[in-house]
């Protein structure tokens, strides 16, 4: 009988000490709670800055296109051929400035840009007319194959300024072609219309030397 009762308690004892070592086995360190929370704290940091990261390549705001500016060069070859000064004929359709009459003409292409250039004139005449416009220049093209040359258009429009005892200033549209006929002689053709108190147009054609 007391063997019985030994032998239970012994058992009883083991039971509790395993139970106990359990326990201990399931408790995590303190080194090993401290090495978790680290990591998770690191994991932590790093998904916020990924998200961070992600969200202000998201939101910051694309850079504008850059914009050059073309610089004006008075006197440079525009995109239509190189700048000129010429002498023609005015033809006029009649009216009171020189620019209405039949004449002699001094005119020119000055380029101020790839694009655009100044073509100042001077139609002499018993009141000379002066020819102040700026044109938008365009490029050479081929007339057709069969002919072997190219031509540049312009249009444009300013100012036509008539000179004698009524000076007036008044709008001028302006348009014609240039025909590089050589390395330093371009044919130029060109109309225009001045709105002075009769609207006159002429039509001018000459021949300029490249500069």
């Amino acid at each position: 009988m007391i063997r019985l009762i030994s032998t239970v308690g012994m058992i009883g004892i083991a039971t509790i000490v395993l139970g106990a070592t359990a326990a201990q086995a399931e408790i995590p360190t303190q080194a090993e709670v401290d090495s978790i929370s680290a990591a998770d704290l690191t994991n932590v940091q790093n998904n916020q800055t990924s998200s961070s990261s992600s969200l202000v390549a998201q939101t910051a705001p694309q850079a504008a296109p850059e914009i050059v500016a073309q610089e004006i060069v008075p006197g440079r070859a525009t995109r239509s051929g190189p700048s000129y000064i010429g002498i023609g004929g005015n033809f006029g359709f009649g009216g009171d400035t020189a620019l209405g009459d039949t004449s002699f003409t001094v005119y020119s292409k000055i380029g101020l840009t790839r694009n655009f250039s100044a073509r100042p004139g001077l139609v002499v005449g018993g009141d000379p007319t002066v020819l102040l416009p700026l044109t938008a220049d365009f490029p050479l093209s081929p007339v057709d194959e069969s002919i072997d040359f190219a031509v540049a258009p312009y249009v444009g429009g300013s100012v036509a300024i008539s000179t004698g005892n009524d000076s007036v200033v008044r709008p001028l549209i302006t348009g014609g072609v240039d025909i590089p006929v050589a390395d330093r002689v371009t044919v130029t053709a060109q109309g225009n219309v001045a709105f002075f108190s009769d609207t006159e147009a002429s039509v001018i054609v000459g021949v300029g030397y490249n500069f």
